[in-house]
């Protein structure tokens, strides 16, 4: 498709049925103040599986789960070459390894693989329980915290600044770059965001590739990808993703998770009487992700072709966005009631295919281990009187603020 100016419609291309166009913006989705998924909810009810939409440069939107979930494996049709919308300005370096498909990705994804593989987790967990021990015991004699500022943020960065080797004390000039990127309404926004990260990163990564270490930022500025080692430029893109999602997606699971919990007694008594259940408490998180879905990336059509109906054309783009999958009734019986008796929840909220988020291991534990630490301490807590949830929607959804209170 051609270019659109930015906060401009796109006009509606010859090969798009009007019967299929709908006022869709994903920066803007009517409800997602009151609950983010459920407002993607009503509109996967009300519209077409396949529609598109003239926001954010126009583009094709995916809301059932099965071809979402098609499309996130199918990489000869949907490429991963640009992932954002509104597009990035033509140029902009791309995000590597994530705006790569197979095989090139493979090569670039695997030190990152390998460095969040399960045993590697495990030796990380004694940190990070020690890291959310030390944030609750620092609020709980206040009886109220801001849930997101004092907890949520703290445990996933305390614990990925250590993976990179960079300094905690730093992570108050990096969490507003991380969120102007993730959650950026205009192109402008994040490329700068993605300036001002690869700046900070510059020196880090050049004393990195002179001088490697263990940690996980040497292994990513030093990947050999078969005929020599990744570029500086290459280098300062791979850091600087992997910096944003460690900075915020854990950050905002919990946050949605959270909020739930101070929601629905009901469902917070039933983890709080069998926390030392593993099975249990692992199922429900489960079903609690499958709930909260957080990151949504875009694909580009790679060639013309049909699909279920749809004539897609080459360079068309489409949000296959992964929060529908969890939230599709034809997939998960009452997909808006959190039931941690669930048989199989059914979710993409780490994608699916090549692309599948490698964090996830290590996002599951995170929320694993703030479930048993805050609800042995606090296992009584809502939102507190007067405040209402801050929540924002976006290629990444999130909790911005959350106030919370207990006995």
């Amino acid at each position: 498709m051609t270019s659109v100016p930015e906060g401009e419609l796109a006009p509606r291309p010859d090969h798009v049925p009007a019967a299929l166009e709908r006022d869709f913006n994903i920066y803007d989705v009517p409800g997602s103040a009151e609950d983010v998924q459920a407002a993607y909810a009503a509109i996967q009810q009300a519209n077409p599986d396949i529609f598109w939409t003239p926001h954010n440069g126009g583009h094709w939107v995916a809301t059932r789960g099965q071809d979402i979930i098609a499309m996130q494996r199918d990489y000869h049709h949907f490429s991963h070459k640009h992932i954002v919308l509104p597009p990035m300005p033509e140029g902009t370096p791309r995000q590597i390894p994530l705006e790569m498909d197979p095989p090139e990705h493979a090569r670039y994804r695997r030190p990152l693989m390998q460095s969040l593989m399960p045993a590697i987790v495990s030796e990380l967990e004694s940190k990070v329980r020690d890291v959310a021990i030390e944030a609750i015991e620092r609020v709980l004699p206040q009886g109220e915290c801001e849930f997101i500022e004092d907890f949520a943020k703290i445990l996933p960065i305390h614990v990925f600044l250590e993976l990179v080797d960079l300094p905690i004390s730093d992570k108050n000039r990096l969490l507003p770059i991380a969120e102007r990127s993730v959650r950026g309404h205009t192109a402008e926004i994040r490329l700068n965001a993605q300036q001002e990260m690869g700046g900070y990163l510059l020196d880090k990564i050049r004393a990195r590739r002179e001088n490697p270490g263990d940690d996980l930022l040497s292994k990513l500025v030093n990947v050999n990808v078969g005929d020599g080692r990744i570029s500086e430029m290459e280098a300062v893109s791979y850091s600087t993703l992997v910096l944003f999602g460690g900075l915020d997606t854990v950050a905002g699971m919990i946050g949605f998770i959270a909020r739930f919990l101070a929601m629905n007694p009901g469902h917070r008594r039933q983890l709080v009487e069998r926390l030392d259940d593993e099975d249990f408490v692992k199922h429900a998180i489960e079903e609690m992700i499958r709930r909260h879905g957080l990151a949504n990336t875009a694909r580009v059509i790679v060639e013309d072709f049909e699909y279920g109906g749809v004539n897609f054309r080459a360079g068309d783009r489409i949000l296959p966005a992964n929060l529908w999958v969890g939230m599709d009734d034809r997939v998960n019986e009452n997909p808006l009631v959190v039931d941690f008796n669930r048989e199989k929840p059914v979710h993409a909220a780490f994608g699916n295919g090549p692309h599948a988020c490698p964090g996830a291991v290590l996002a599951r534990r995170e929320i694993r281990i703030f479930l048993q630490e805050w609800l042995s301490r606090i296992p009584d807590f809502r939102i507190k009187a007067g405040t209402k949830p801050v929540l924002a929607t976006g290629m990444v959804n999130g909790v911005l603020r959350l106030d919370l209170c207990w006995p």
